[in-house]
Order: C-alpha cells, then sequence, then structure tokens
C-alpha cells in the first residue's frame, strides 16, 4: 500500500466509497494510486499539464499494478474531461485562484459532481467565488501536515447560506469551529490580520471578528469559569 502524506491522505479520505474519480493536477499520481489500492475508488482519471510528472504517474501506475484502474491525461485543469469521466472531482496542492479558474471554466461540476478541494493559499477568494457561482460547500475540515493547518472542502452545486467576513477566511463556524485544529488555525488568522491591522482598514476589523470567535470558543470551552 502506497504512503500518502497526512495532508494527502485526508483529501483521499473524503472520497466516498465506490467513486469514480478525477484527480486533477496528478503529479505522480499517489493519491489515484491510494484509491485503488485501498479499494474506495473502482476508477481515477489522473491528469496533469505538464509531461514530466505523468511519466512519474506512468511508471509508479506500472509499479503498483494499477493501469487497469487508472487512465491518464495530459491536459489544462478540466479542459476536455466531462461528467463521463467522473463523479468526484479532486483539486489540491494548488492556489484557490487556480482552483475557481479551473471550476469556472467546467460547468458540469455544478450539476450532482462532488469536488474536494484543498486550498494552499487564496481560501476567502475560493470561498467568495464558490458561494457566489452556485456551489455550497457541505463539509469542512483541517489537517495538519509539516507544521502546517491546511483547510479541506466538500463542494457541490447548491445555494449557500450567508458568510461572514470572518468565515470566508475560516470557513463557516458551524461546520468547522468543532475541528481540533480550528484553534490553532484561528491563532495563525489572527497573527496575519494584526500585521496588517495598522496599515487596512478591513484587515482591523477582520481582527475584532477573530477575536470575538476566540472569544466566544473559549467561553464555550468553560476556560472563563472560576
Amino acid at each position: 500500500m502506497i504512503h500518502l502524506s497526512s495532508r494527502l491522505a485526508a483529501v483521499a479520505e473524503q472520497v466516498p466509497s465506490g467513486a469514480s474519480v478525477v484527480d486533477v493536477g496528478t503529479d505522480h499520481a499517489m493519491v489515484p494510486v491510494w484509491l485503488v489500492q485501498s479499494g474506495r475508488a473502482s476508477r481515477v482519471l489522473a491528469t496533469d499539464i505538464r509531461p514530466g510528472p505523468l511519466q512519474s504517474a506512468a511508471a509508479l501506475i506500472e509499479k503498483t499494478g494499477t493501469g487497469e484502474h487508472i487512465r491518464l491525461m495530459r491536459t489544462d485543469g478540466l479542459t476536455g474531461v466531462g461528467p463521463e469521466d467522473g463523479d468526484t472531482v479532486i483539486l489540491a496542492g494548488m492556489g484557490g485562484e487556480t482552483m475557481l479558474a479551473i471550476i469556472s471554466a467546467a460547468a458540469w461540476t455544478k450539476t450532482g459532481a462532488l469536488l474536494i478541494l484543498e486550498p494552499q493559499s487564496k481560501r476567502a477568494e475560493l470561498r467568495r467565488w464558490l458561494i457566489e457561482n452556485g456551489y455550497r460547500i457541505q463539509a469542512e475540515r483541517l489537517v495538519e501536515d509539516a507544521g502546517r493547518v491546511y483547510p479541506i472542502l466538500r463542494v457541490r452545486g447548491g445555494v449557500s447560506p450567508a458568510y461572514s467576513a470572518a468565515e470566508l477566511h475560516t470557513g463557516l463556524l458551524d461546520q468547522i469551529e468543532d475541528d481540533p485544529l480550528f484553534a490553532r488555525y484561528l491563532d495563525a488568522l489572527r497573527a496575519q490580520a494584526a500585521k496588517a491591522a495598522p496599515f487596512y482598514p478591513a484587515a482591523a476589523a477582520l481582527l475584532e471578528e477573530y477575536d470575538a470567535i476566540k472569544r466566544r470558543l473559549e467561553h464555550a470551552d468553560g476556560a472563563g469559569d472560576i
């Protein structure tokens, strides 16, 4: 069984059992191989825009004997990919702005597909775009890898609830505040906002929201009890 980093393992574990998967930007195809070896996915289309990673992916697939269930495709994002290729789409290890560009060019993802997104940056921009363009973030979870905390989003087409300015950065509190890593993730966001607050009113307003969330969490934990 191939070994995945904690971040990629958390992404792969979001895939429903028996899914047909499109892994965008597959790199060395480690996630597709794990999905097949574990029996979680019935088939995987692994795509990448670069020939080098696809050559490495082909070598790993041959080595692990998983070629019957994994197909490689060189393409940009989801270009040339459709709903017949998979009911679950993974976008991991790339910036949020890249993700929204890929999704916006594939309108079919709004009608039934499950999107598993692990944005490395521009997370607020990604959440805002999703909720303004007919997608609903169904769930979020956090994972720690090499000392950093990453969010993983499960997304489908649908009407989204309203998000506060802070929730565009933290994720919807009803979904994420009970995550064991949330307090640490919130502290990292607060530190970023505190650094920018003297120069940007929007950052100062965000910091106030983060502080209110932190006080609420501490009260819920009984930290202020005598």
